[in-house]
């Protein structure tokens, strides 16, 4: 097989998350695949705007919903998907693997997009290791600031609001989503015949393949896998890893030359963040921008669930007057799994009978308007929005149809161009990070304009 890589769309995948989404579309852009994510099925005129795109993506909620909205729109996303002719369809999940049956359930996902696809199983890779996620004898691990964990011993992950992750073994943790037969790859089988080990487990009815990766190696040899199975159509499943391994095969292979961008966006004078993350990661960015100029916002989640709409006014007028005092306003809805405010929405949920996909969906889209009125009444072009699901939710309140990446930050946590028919929003130099992403400066680092750190 020729090592040049074909013409035209090499890679088309579905994000549960925004935050995940954008990281995929990072891991290809800066390694020199032009890569293009939209909010949604974009219309003909949205696609023809990305004549160069190699690569193309949607960003979903999926991870904050129920089987019930993935029958409905999964289906839809992976027939335009398939339409784009890339030999590699991705459902792409979040690395650190969090859903549940009832919420998120990557199971369900990869039955209903399985349909389009040729191959008899689906290669499931979680593992990135320049993000720190690993996988070793079908276990997953994921690091944190203390260390690298277990994922169900993670500081986070296991303490995660709606996903807590109490199972470690990928296999049994989504045989709780599907009925779908699993099997493995691991290390071993990784480096004595992985092509072998794919028809074994083939051969003995496995429909979704887990593969180990603790190293670039790793990552080679699970790219060429495939790539090389790709035939007439493919879908893994899997973190932004998928991506990885492609691009560290192609690079071994001589087929995309070895490059990684660096630059950064150049400093602003002033930014603008909304937060619905309670990780403790996020946690520490905050109190980091407290001290450093910006001006840390609460937004009551409790009041929002309640429908009081006068709490989002009350913190948009706060926001504007730090706006115009010199200072950053980081509005957020939590500082942490331990503060108060947590459990007093978990109280209101409990008490109002609320769903938690309902919550979610609430908070998000509240700091979403928020954020929508601040750049609007001030003209800032740069924002950060932390939290992989309040992200999906906050930005679906601003008329943004796709986005492009723009300079890197850590691995995952980008800052990207959005791209929109409304000029205020045509342009804006957005970060989407997930809850455990980024270091403690993350937002000095995009109000820098990322680049290396």
């Amino acid at each position: 097989m020729s090592a040049a890589l074909p013409e035209g769309v090499l890679v088309a995948w579905f994000g549960d998350d925004f935050t995940g989404s954008a990281a995929t579309m990072e891991a290809l852009e800066f390694a020199g695949i032009p890569s293009v994510l939209f909010n949604d099925i974009p219309t003909q005129e949205q696609l023809a705007r990305f004549p160069d795109a190699r690569a193309i993506g949607i960003a979903s909620t999926a991870r904050s919903h129920g089987p019930e909205w993935m029958d409905r729109q999964i289906p839809l996303a992976f027939a335009f998907l398939a339409g784009t002719g890339a030999p590699v369809l991705h459902y792409k999940t979040c690395s650190t693997l969090d859903s549940a049956p009832h919420v998120g359930s990557i199971g369900r996902a990869l039955e209903l997009a399985s349909g389009v696809a040729h191959e008899r199983a689906i290669p499931f890779l979680l593992a990135a290791p320049a993000m720190r996620r690993y996988q070793a004898f079908g276990h997953l691990f994921a690091s944190a600031p203390e260390g690298v964990f277990r994922i169900d011993r993670h500081p986070v992950m296991s303490r995660h609001p709606v996903t807590p992750m109490d199972e470690s073994d990928v296999r049994r943790h989504l045989s709780r989503q599907t009925d779908m037969k699993m099997g493995l790859i691991s290390l071993e089988d990784l480096r004595a015949d992985a092509s072998g080990a794919f028809d074994r487990e083939l051969k003995a009815g496995a429909r979704i393949i887990s593969l180990d990766t603790i190293s670039a190696d790793d990552l080679a040899t699970c790219g060429a896998l495939i790539w090389e199975r790709r035939g007439d159509g493919l879908l893994a499943g899997g973190s932004q890893g998928v991506e990885y391994a492609l691009v560290e095969h192609w690079r071994r292979t001589g087929a995309l030359p070895c490059r990684n961008q660096t630059e950064g966006a150049g400093a602003i004078d002033r930014m603008v963040a909304v937060s619905g993350s309670v990780s403790p990661t996020t946690a520490a960015q905050i109190d980091w921008a407290e001290q450093n100029g910006f001006r840390v916002i609460p937004l009551d989640a409790s009041a929002v669930a309640r429908g009081e709409a006068s709490v989002e006014e009350t913190a948009t007028a706060t926001a504007l007057n730090a706006i115009a005092t010199g200072e950053d306003p980081l509005v957020c809805s939590a500082r942490g799994p331990n503060d108060p405010a947590v459990a007093s929405l978990r109280e209101t949920v409990s008490r109002g009978g609320l769903s938690e996909e309902e919550t979610s969906s609430a908070i998000g889209a509240a700091l979403g308007r928020i954020l929508r009125r601040l750049l609007q009444e001030t003209g800032i072009r740069r924002a950060v929005i932390s939290g992989g699901d309040t992200s999906g939710h906050a930005l679906r309140q601003l008329d943004i149809f796709a986005f492009t990446a723009l300079a890197p930050t850590i691995p995952g946590a980008a800052l990207l161009t959005a791209h929109s028919e409304r000029s205020v929003f045509d342009g804006l130099q957005i970060a989407l990070k997930g809850g455990q992403m980024g270091s403690a400066d993350y937002f000095g680092w995009i109000k820098r304009g990322g680049g290396e750190g």
